[in-house]
């Protein structure tokens, strides 16, 4: 009972006081470097969060504000989706020179791994064709992206494009992770609806809540990492 009561109060905050990526034992002491653990955790994280992109997609209620933005920048350019986000992410990354945000394997297994995961899964999930099994879907898929967040940056061995852009900015300026993902996520949403990308009830529900749901499940991972320290 005394885990959960601590789970309870971390979820209370709501995230909010979350300003930078907590150590829990599997953290890596080099991004290029990881123990079998650590390893495990990165693949899952990343795993859960192509998941997670999967179920959103399933759902057919709208992407995340990524997606919208690729999209609308492929009716405009000779690229395609997947191209789009390519140069997009890279983008991204040139972004982190100012913040100086460092890559590492976990940057490099990013794209991989979340791009396997959505393949697969797309292939084995359910396309409900009623309301609840739809924002069922697309809730899940929140939360799997939240929760597949959390694992693989606490694995330290260095967030993906647009999480390290978040988690610099966050550091730099002292900003709280919510609301800077909040901005982040809005202003992809945005310049992909004005480029013409398709935007649903579920690319809302995931730019307004993902911040909160990031910063929440890194509160759980570090109370209950805690609870099982010596």
């Amino acid at each position: 009972m005394h885990v959960w009561r601590r789970v309870v109060a971390a979820v209370s905050v709501l995230g909010g006081v979350v300003r930078t990526v907590p150590w829990v034992p599997w953290s890596a002491s080099s991004r290029w470097r990881a123990r079998p653990l650590t390893l495990v955790v990165l693949v899952v994280g990343l795993w859960t969060f192509g998941t997670g992109e999967a179920l959103l997609v399933s759902s057919r209620l709208g992407n995340t504000p990524w997606t919208v933005l690729a999209q609308g920048v492929s009716r405009h350019t000779p690229l395609s989706i997947g191209a789009a986000t390519f140069v997009i992410s890279s983008i991204v990354l040139l972004l982190w020179i100012p913040l100086r945000e460092r890559p590492g394997l976990g940057t490099t297994l990013n794209a991989i791994v979340i791009a396997a995961a959505i393949d697969v899964m797309l292939d084995v999930l359910p396309r409900p064709g009623h309301w609840p099994g739809q924002f069922g879907e697309a809730f899940g898929g929140i939360a799997a992206i939240a929760v597949g967040s959390a694992l693989y940056l606490t694995t330290a061995l260095g967030p993906g494009p647009r999480d390290g852009w978040m988690t610099g900015l966050a550091r730099r300026s002292g900003w709280p992770i919510a609301p800077v993902r909040l901005g982040i996520e809005i202003s992809a949403l945005t310049a992909g609806y004005l480029l013409g990308g398709r935007v649903g009830i579920a690319t809302v529900l995931f730019a307004l809540s993902i911040g909160h749901a990031i910063a929440v499940a890194m509160n759980i991972l570090t109370t209950l990492s805690d609870r099982g320290a010596p």
